[in-house]
């Protein structure tokens, strides 16, 4: 309910406690049809076009105050829209599909800055004509027989279209732009042998019907557009017992010689079922003509002469063989007849000879499609072979001279005169992407003579094409390479794939697919592979990835190959230098070393190169460029020589400023400042524990770690020299003293103060140690009276006296100014202990660092 502001400043008059109320704004309710106020029933095309502005929010403040105004969507959902928080405009900002998303939920609100008010609303998506038909259960063929009825239905072909209204109608037509034998319902699909037309099996094996599912038409984009598609019917024709049997290499001649023996074989005829599909048994007889002279074998077909050549009363004789089908259950059923011409001849003087239907010839051509069905005869040739002599002088053999085993010849051996026959025998071989033309000779050789007369024939034969090759790419690995700031829609590769095939059935579409292949995209037509518009590569994330690629032609048949693309690493990281680079300590002779990393994936971009960038002066000291160690110039060979350097004269601590630098192109690069303490390996030589708290600077845990295990062993040495006393006194049984005078061996001065060092910090062990400044140039000289002392350790017996060692010079580290103090020190009645101030600056260190990381410690729990 909306809110009357003159209502609002009435009841402030009479109750002015309620005149600080603020009342909530409120969005205009424009109704249906409107592009502004609440977007009540508001409904949108699924083919406008993303960035559009499609809405404009409305609303008002009672008390006049501005508003913003804003759109959100439910987490699980994609943001469809934007909203302009003070103007209200709302932008389309994804792109609309009615068929997946029919209607977005979404929620509007209103502000005043106090007051918000919020609405769910639902925008219906409104239907384009974009779908085009789709066929279901593809692909279709179908097993006719061939003696099916005129007008019989044959098969129903189905598609959808996704559209609604005229968008989503079917109609269905064929694509053949002359009548054929089938027809289909323009609105069930259903396909049928039109009235008047028949299937023939010997005439035609399969039938290829093109069939077009067409929508109703619709609105996209301010245009009328009409979708369809096509799907290709394969009917295959079943054969059915229709046919009579077929004589082969007709008319029959035969010959037989003045010197041919009872019993010789003369001709063979051949009959087969004229039903190849199914094809039933063939027995042979000789029906009249024979006189007795003839017999014929009725599974073969072989004629045997039965008299001698000097008993027949003819010079040619004319018989008639019959052949009948034999079914599977027995039954005797189609018969054929054809006549044979068998003469009496006595001489050779006649090679075999080809013909024509016109006459002699010894070329012979036909054209066919490749790949014929195995044992088809090539019924385009039409070949006789004849040789006049008569008996054994025309008997001649016959075979095909060329690529071996592709076809073969029937009859092999010839008498007089044949009907030469073709038959396929190796039908893959018969390959138009292998050979255009195949040529042959045709030989025929006599076999029984001693003159050996031949002939030959050529036999060429075109080969028609057809779609029996899968699309191959050029290679199966495409490897690319791309730098990682490459924007998107940037081209990767190419890739090529070949069909051998021509015409249509040679024309291939391309497709990506695989787990890795969503920031890619490829032309279908071209085969051009370029990133996504949004993609955004890292070579540091991901360095490589593979899918593969996909060639299709038009009847479905395809070919694979990979696809690598490698993503070049571009210089984008500076070099960072790790957390110890603040400070070194630097022994004569040793030098120290810095080391930065660049988070680049290949080289050079993360070869890293070193350099001094400033040094006051700058004549101290030398870097290696590519292993990053710091070291003191050839001519400082000693703390003496670094003294007359230093400005101040003694000062041994530096500040460096150093500079990590990438290979890269561009080069990217880092400064860091370095301080370093410079000492020489003498001092350490002569005081190992200051050599290991140098050593321990930058781990101050492994310091305590040591002494921490100094201090156990020494508990565990004293627990069992007491345990081995107390037990040898006990068997002893003796009454011991009550004071027992122990003498000590006097030990070196060197052992009396790491033992006195070390009693000292476990008698003190619970004394905190803190940081104290000393007064200037107070640690440049080791003799000073007024250094603090270390706390004081139960006194030792006195080590026995040695002579002074005059040639050993007390000796200075310059390099900390501070020193290590206890809270309360104390006068010793005892020489003080040998120490140095490098000892108390690196145990005073030490103690910081330790302190620091206990409180860091403290701070992270």
């Amino acid at each position: 309910m909306r809110r009357n502001p003159w209502a609002a400043l009435a009841l402030g008059q009479l109750f002015p406690c309620l005149a600080l109320a603020n009342f909530a704004p409120h969005f205009f309710d424009n109704g249906v049809g409107s592009t502004n106020g609440n977007m009540a029933l508001f409904s949108l095309p699924e083919d406008t076009p993303v960035g559009s502005h499609v809405y404009t929010l409305n609303g008002t403040d009672p008390e006049g105050e501005p508003v913003s105004y804003h759109i959100s969507f439910d987490p699980s959902a994609r943001s469809v829209f934007s909203v302009d928080p003070t103007l209200g405009n709302i932008t389309l900002v994804e792109e609309l599909d009615r068929e997946r998303e029919d209607e977005i939920e979404a929620i509007i609100s209103i502000s005043d800055g106090l007051n918000l008010v919020a609405e769910k609303v639902t925008i219906l998506v409104t239907d384009a004509n974009d779908e085009a038909p789709q066929f279901i259960q593809e692909p279709y063929v179908v097993l006719v027989p061939e003696d099916i009825p005129p007008g019989s239905s044959i098969f129903t072909v189905y598609a959808v279209d996704k559209d609604t209204g005229s968008g989503g109608s079917v109609t269905y037509f064929l694509q053949n732009l002359h009548p054929g034998k089938f027809a289909v319902d323009r609105h069930s699909g259903v396909l049928r042998l039109q009235a008047g037309a028949t299937l023939d099996y010997e005439k035609s094996r399969a039938h290829f019907i093109t069939v077009v599912a067409k929508d109703g038409g619709g609105r996209l984009r301010d245009a009328d557009v009409v979708f369809s598609a096509t799907a290709t019917v394969t009917v295959t024709v079943e054969d059915v017992q229709d046919m009579p049997p077929v004589f082969v290499g007709t008319p029959y001649y035969g010959y037989v010689y003045e010197d041919t023996l009872p019993g010789s074989e003369v001709l063979t005829v051949v009959a087969m079922d004229g039903d190849r599909g199914n094809p039933n048994r063939i027995l042979y007889n000789l029906v009249n003509g024979s006189d007795g002279a003839f017999e014929i074998n009725e599974t073969s077909g072989t004629i045997f002469v039965t008299q001698s050549p000097a008993q027949l009363q003819r010079e040619m004789y004319e018989l008639h063989v019959q052949v009948t089908e034999i079914s599977s259950a027995g039954s005797p059923g189609d018969q054929a007849m054809a006549p044979i011409t068998i003469r009496v001849v006595d001489l050779n003087n006649h090679p075999p000879t080809f013909y024509g239907e016109s006459g002699p010839q010894n070329r012979f051509e036909l054209t066919m499609y490749e790949h014929p069905p195995q044992g088809e005869i090539l019924r385009g040739l039409k070949i006789t072979v004849n040789d006049s002599d008569q008996g054994a002088n025309a008997k001649f053999n016959l075979r095909l001279v060329g690529p071996g085993g592709i076809f073969r010849v029937v009859p092999q051996t010839v008498l007089n005169e044949a009907q030469v026959t073709i038959i396929v025998e190796n039908s893959a071989a018969i390959d138009f992407e292998k050979y255009n033309v195949l040529a042959f000779k045709l030989l025929a050789v006599e076999v029984n003579t001693p003159e050996k007369f031949s002939s030959t024939a050529d036999v060429v034969i075109q080969l028609q094409d057809t779609n029996d090759n899968d699309p191959t790419f050029t290679s199966h690995y495409y490897i690319a390479r791309i730098p990682e700031n490459t924007p998107g829609g940037t081209h990767v590769v190419a890739v090529t794939a070949m069909d051998p095939d021509t015409g249509p059935w040679g024309e291939v579409k391309y497709s990506i697919s695989g787990s890795e292949a969503d920031l890619f995209l490829i032309h279908s037509a071209t085969g051009l592979i370029y990133t996504q518009p949004w993609a955004s590569l890292d070579a540091e994330v991901t360095s490589r990835y593979n899918f593969f690629v996909k060639a299709e032609d038009m009847e479905g048949r395809s070919g694979l190959a990979e696809v690598c693309v490698t993503v070049l690493d571009v210089n984008d990281h500076y070099p960072q230098f790790g957390k110890s680079i603040q400070e070194k300590t630097m022994v004569l002779g040793v030098p120290v070393r810095i080391e930065a990393t660049d988070q680049d994936a290949e080289e050079p971009n993360n070869l890293v190169d070193y350099s001094i960038t400033h040094a006051e002066p700058a004549n101290v000291f030398d870097i290696d460029a590519h292993t990053g160690e710091i070291r003191l110039k050839n001519s400082i060979s000693s703390l003496e020589v670094l003294h007359n350097i230093t400005p101040s004269g003694e000062d041994c601590t530096w500040s460096l400023q150093v500079q990590a630098k990438d290979r890269g192109s561009p080069s990217f690069s880092t400064t860091a400042l370095l301080k370093i303490d410079i000492t020489d390996a003498e001092t350490l030589s002569r005081d190992p524990m200051t050599a290991f708290l140098i050593q321990t600077k930058d781990n101050p845990m492994k310091a305590v770690g040591v002494l921490a295990g100094i201090m156990a062993t020494v508990v565990a040495i004293t627990i069992i020299i007491s345990t081995a006393t107390f037990w040898r006194n006990k068997k002893s049984n003796k009454v011991l003293p009550v004071r027992r005078v122990i003498r000590k061996r006097p030990s070196p001065a060197p052992r009396a103060v790491r033992i006195e060092w070390l009693k000292s910090r476990k008698a003190k062990a619970a004394t905190k140690f803190m940081l104290k400044e000393d007064p200037p140039n107070e640690n440049y000289n080791n003799h000073n009276p007024v250094s603090p002392l270390p706390p004081t350790a139960p006194a030792l017996p006195p080590p026995a006296s040695s002579p002074p060692n005059t040639a050993t010079a007390h000796w200075t580290v310059p390099t900390i100014s501070g020193s290590l103090s206890s809270p309360e020190p104390q006068e010793l009645s005892e020489p003080k202990a040998s120490g140095t101030p490098v000892r108390s600056n690196l145990v005073s260190e030490l103690k910081q660092k330790f302190e620091k990381k206990s409180r860091d410690n403290k701070a992270y729990f």
